[in-house]
Formats: structure tokens, sequence, C-alpha cells
């Protein structure tokens, strides 16, 4: 039991980019099966926001796709240049930019590859701030290496980024005119290739919620897809081992960039694997005793707390995030 917690904490560390989940020869299987469809399906939507939090930087900076007119495009976003990208502008007039990926090192993280985006229904006057705007957003061999290692996840497909609210980061951060964004990411059969070459596909369906509170961006995510009668999912699909699984948003995830991506200030998520004897609850921002507790703007929690069931019996362990 000591093993399968250690195994499973270090591999539900929420937003933290490939958390270490080595292994060990005497670990039962149901550790290691749970522990690494937590860590890759954790590691997958983290990189997933990565990108699409790309999108929103970039496309709100590119005036004609923003909606803003003619004016100068490139690699800035609105805050700031993006490390390791380059923007192919060549078809904006169509609607369609190229984010390009080349390999520089950034954060203990190498990413290649592109991401294609088309604005739908762009030719018929579709601007990414108006509400209802959908991006047509295709991984082309994206590919996210961890520097230090070399491990990698790669992703290939299709999703479909859409502005629920109107407006872009450009009006929320710069000109301030709406107090929250929100925008919805859905797509299925997303192909997911690890550094052993297994491949998972996922079905990542994720609202987020974008506000500046104080100063300080904040994001909310919460899961909205459904599948074999459970609702509020971020993610369903199948494992780089063949098997059904799902991951079930119970309380939104909200992270802000004062504590980072790996120090959620609230969220429950519950990822379970089809024919596994096993439950794992991921509760997030808690104290060193594990209570749970609310954060102001620049405070951060202690940690989070993993709640489990297995064979019916069950237990809890407070980790911290650093």
């Amino acid at each position: 039991m000591k093993k399968l917690i250690a195994l499973t904490a270090l591999c539900l560390g929420l937003g933290l980019l490939f958390d270490s989940c080595k292994k060990k020869e005497k670990e039962t299987p149901v550790a290691d099966e749970s522990g690494q469809s937590s860590e890759d399906n954790r590691t997958a939507n983290s990189e997933n926001e990565a990108a699409v939090n790309d999108i929103n930087d970039v496309v709100g900076n590119e005036t004609i796709l923003h909606g803003r007119g003619s004016g100068p495009t490139g690699a800035n976003g609105i805050t700031g240049t993006v490390c390791g990208l380059t923007v192919d502008t060549a078809g904006i007039k169509q609607g369609t930019i190229k984010l390009n990926y080349n390999g520089t090192t950034c954060n203990n993280r190498t990413r290649t590859g592109s991401i294609k985006l088309t604005v739908v229904d762009y030719a018929t006057g579709k601007r990414w701030k108006q509400a209802g705007c959908v991006i047509k957003v295709e991984y082309l061999a994206y590919k996210i290496t961890r520097a230090s290692d070399g491990k990698f996840i790669q992703l290939d497909g299709t999703q479909l980024l859409t502005n629920l609210t109107g407006g872009s980061w450009w009006e929320l951060l710069i000109l301030k005119t709406q107090n929250s964004l929100a925008t919805t990411v859905t797509g299925t059969n997303l192909k997911v290739t690890f550094s052993d070459g297994k491949t998972a596909t996922y079905n990542i369906n994720r609202r987020f919620t974008y506000t500046y509170p104080n100063n300080v961006i904040t994001f909310t995510g919460e899961g909205i897809g459904s599948s074999g009668g459970l609702s509020s999912l971020e993610n369903y699909g199948t494992t780089r081992d063949g098997e059904a699984f799902t991951s079930q948003v119970s309380t939104p995830i909200v992270w802000n960039l004062t504590c980072g991506w790996g120090a959620p200030v609230q969220g429950l998520i519950n990822i379970k694997v089809a024919g596994k004897d096993f439950d794992l609850i991921a509760r997030y921002s808690v104290d060193k005793d594990g209570n749970a507790v609310t954060v102001g703007a620049n405070q951060c929690p202690y940690g989070w707390k993993l709640e489990w069931t297995v064979n019916s019996k069950t237990g809890s362990k407070v980790f911290a995030y650093n």
C-alpha cells in the first residue's frame, strides 16, 4: 500500500510536466497501471493547456484574425514573445496562420513541430473577438521533450477552440474592457505518442475561463465531456496499453500565475481505468494537515491530498507542491 501511495503521488501532480513515475520491480500491477495512466493524462492535459495559452496569446495579438483591422503580426503575444516560437502568416488573409516551434529549450521544455490555426468561416466575416467564433487547431507532429532526460510526448490530430464569451486576452489584459473570457477545447481521437513508442487516444473536452483579479492571470478548468454515463469529463479514451479510462472533474481546477501551474488553488479530479479495482481522487489546495484552505491572490497552498480506494480499503496522504 505504501508503494501504491508513493507512486501515485508522483504521477498525479497536476500541471507538473512529465512528473517522475518510475516502476519498481516489486510493485503490484495495479500500482503501475494506475500511476502510468494518471501521469499520461495529466501530462497530455497540461501540454494541451500550454498550447491553448499560446494560441490565445498569439491570436489575440494578430490584429487581422482578432478583428481589430490591419496591423503588425509576428511571434509576439499579448504577454510578450513566446519562447521558441515563430509565426508563419503567409495564409493570414485566408484566416490561417501556423505556429512553428524551433527546438529552443525553455524551462526544461524543448518543443518542435507545428500547430496550424484556421478561423472557421473567416471568409464570411468571422473573427476571433466575436462570440461563437471557432478556430480549427491542427497539431502537426507537435512534440514536447523534457530536456533533462529526453522523455517526450507528441500530439497529432485536430481540436476546435471556441470563443464562448467574445473578446480575447487583448480585451481582458490590455484594454481591461471585460471581466472574464471563456473558451472551450473539444476534439476526438487526438493521438498522443510517448517516448516508448506507445500511443494513446484522447478525447479532450474542457472549458477554460480566464480572469484577471488583482492583476493576476487566473485560469479555471472544467470538464464538459461525457462517456459511459459519466459527465464533467475533461478527458476520456484509451491508455497507452489500450484500456478505456475517464478523467472526471468533480470540482473545477483553478490555477494562477502567482502560484504557477504546479500548484492549483482549488480542484478535485477522479481518474478511473475500466476493469481495475481502484479509485483515485486528487484534492487540491490543502494545508500540511490535509485540511482544505482558501488562498488569496498573493498566497499559495501547501499542497494536495491523495485519497484512494483499493480493494474496498481507503486511505489518504498529504503531499507538498514543492
